[in-house]
């Protein structure tokens, strides 16, 4: 069969609907561990997994041992679970073809394969798409991480706005894993069906509703300079919180973006928004930004980004402090 996406996975497992074999791979490690994790919570109960639940880590394991495992027929239960966690580190792991190629109907086996894709030139990938679920686990771009946070929350059972889910992602990066701790850390302290709000997110998670990236971001767009001082002036007395290395990325790729669309001509927002990689509801913010920016201007604060991010390195910077040099920065993008 094809390579299966998360959603569909997860679903025929929910269905009880099981596969000999699950090749789960990729660079993105929280898909893998949350099918993985659900396989071996769900498939067997307590008293069945006494008997017939084995979990092992691929650099201890040995691939013979795993094959006699996997052949044999499970004691008082319908079926037999095998976990290999970390199963790139099994050494010689396409010896397994050799049981894939005709496994056992009772026996589950799980091949966490993580941090990594699985070459589809093997037999142990080819044999595994036909016999079982192959699971392709990549790792998620920034601007994708908002729209999985606003699914995350939604399968939590509250609901967020992009503007927040923005935030948060802004402020968290792109360890889903991370993320997801502080989202679940979050949801406990509120009522089920809550909606996320910034005062929410302040109050749990710790990220500003006043002082923040986006509202930076949204003082540039307005070429409001008292808000934009403000804000700035917090960031250099927080700077843990406030990394100049979180902020200058994030404003190099919104005016990146925006000298990107003063060459998108006659588009639809929807058109606008798969060729910028946003979200449909953010073009709105570079058209502003466009209006109040001229093209060469954006070209030249781009440079002035690319400059403070060397000297916040340490080169061609001798003194200045990295609040220093934000204010130096946003002075710069905000004065012709």
């Amino acid at each position: 069969m094809p390579e299966q996406k998360f959603d569909e996975v997860l679903k025929d497992l929910k269905n009880k609907i099981y596969y000999p074999v699950y090749l789960l791979a990729g660079v993105e490690a929280f898909f893998i561990d949350e099918l993985t994790d659900y396989i071996d919570e769900h498939i067997l109960n307590s008293m069945e997994k006494e008997f017939n639940q084995t979990v092992v880590y691929g650099l201890d394991s040995n691939v013979y041992d795993l094959i006699s495992m996997a052949r044999r027929f499970p004691m008082m239960a319908n079926h037999q679970v095998i976990i290999v966690r970390e199963a790139q580190h099994l050494k010689e792991s396409d010896k397994l073809a050799d049981y894939i190629k005709n496994p056992l109907k009772s026996t589950i086996l799980v091949l966490a394969y993580k941090h990594k894709a699985v070459d589809k030139r093997t037999k142990l990938y080819k044999l595994s798409k036909e016999k079982g679920v192959v699971f392709s686990s990549p790792r998620l771009w920034d601007n994708q991480v908002p729209n999985w946070i606003e699914k995350r929350i939604s399968s939590m059972g509250f609901s967020i706005n992009y503007r927040e889910s923005f935030i948060l992602a802004e402020y968290l990066g792109s360890d889903l894993a991370k993320i997801d701790n502080e989202l679940k850390k979050m949801c406990m302290n509120i009522s089920q069906g809550a909606k996320i709000t910034d005062t929410l997110i302040e109050e749990n998670v710790g990220i500003s509703k006043d002082y923040n990236i986006f509202e930076l971001q949204d003082a540039l767009i307005k070429r409001d300079v008292m808000k934009a001082n403000r804000i700035v002036n917090y960031f250099a007395a927080n700077p843990k919180e406030n990394s100049i290395f979180m902020v200058l990325p994030v404003l190099h790729n919104f005016f990146f973006r925006t000298i990107v669309l003063s060459q998108l001509k006659n588009l639809k927002p929807r058109e606008i928004a798969s060729r910028l990689k946003i979200s449909p509801n953010q073009v709105s913010q570079y058209q502003k930004a466009l209006s109040q920016y001229r093209v060469m201007k954006i070209a030249s604060i781009i440079e002035e980004i690319k400059n403070y991010d060397l000297k916040a390195k340490g080169l061609g910077n001798v003194n200045a402090s990295h609040g220093e040099l934000l204010r130096e920065l946003i002075y710069k993008i905000l004065h012709d």
